[in-house]
C-alpha cells in the first residue's frame, strides 16, 4: 500500500476502485485545481466548485460521446452513463454531508442533473465557436454575472486545452480509468 493509500485509509477516505471511480476522481481533482479559482477567478463557493466539476465532467462526457458516435452500441456510451451515475452518487453524498435531509435530496439531485445536462448541451453546441463558448462559460461558470474578461479568457483557454488533451487520449486509456488533464 502506498503512503497516499495508507493515509486515505487511515482517514476513512475511499480510494477509487475502478475505471469510473478513477476517471471521476481525476475530474474532481482537476476541477479543484486552485488555478481555476485564482487565475480564472471562478467563485470559490459551493456553486463555483459544482460548476467546475460540471465543466470538466462535461468535457470528458463530450469526448466519450464523440467516441460512441463512431459505432452503434460502443461501450463509451455506457462509460459516460456510468460517470453520470458516479456524479449523482457524489452529489448525493455531499448533500447529505451538508445536512440535507432525505425528503429533499432527490429534488436537489434532480436540479443538479438538469444543470449538468444543460451545461453538457451548452458546451456541445459551443464547440468550435469561441464567442459561443465564452457566452456558455459566462452563463454557467459565473452564473450570468459579468466575469473579468481576462479571467474568462483564461478559463476558456484552459477548457480548450482540456478538451484537446481529452481528444488526444485514446479511448482504451479512458476505459481503463486513465486520463491526464495536466
Amino acid at each position: 500500500m502506498t503512503f497516499l493509500a495508507s493515509l486515505k485509509a487511515a482517514l476513512g477516505l475511499a480510494l477509487p476502485t475502478g475505471p469510473v471511480d478513477q476517471l471521476y476522481a481525476a475530474v474532481v481533482a482537476e476541477a479543484r485545481r486552485p488555478d481555476w479559482y485564482l487565475a480564472g477567478e471562478v467563485p470559490d463557493t459551493i456553486d463555483g466548485r459544482f460548476d467546475m466539476v460540471a465543466l470538466v465532467l462535461s468535457l470528458l462526457m463530450l469526448r466519450l460521446e464523440d467516441v460512441a458516435a463512431g459505432a452503434a452500441g460502443h461501450p463509451a456510451a455506457q462509460l459516460s452513463a456510468d460517470l453520470a451515475e458516479r456524479f449523482i452518487s457524489d452529489m448525493d453524498g455531499n448533500l447529505r454531508q451538508d445536512g440535507i435531509g432525505d425528503q429533499v435530496v432527490g429534488k436537489h439531485i434532480g436540479r443538479m442533473m438538469a444543470a449538468l445536462g444543460g451545461r453538457l448541451g451548452a458546451y456541445r453546441d459551443a464547440r468550435g465557436d469561441a464567442a459561443a463558448m465564452a457566452e456558455a462559460l459566462a452563463r454557467n461558470v459565473w452564473r450570468g454575472a459579468a466575469p473579468n474578461p481576462d479571467a474568462l479568457g483564461w478559463v476558456q483557454e484552459q477548457a480548450g486545452r482540456l478538451a484537446q488533451r481529452l481528444d488526444a487520449t485514446a479511448y482504451a486509456s479512458l476505459a481503463a480509468g486513465t486520463v491526464a488533464f495536466r
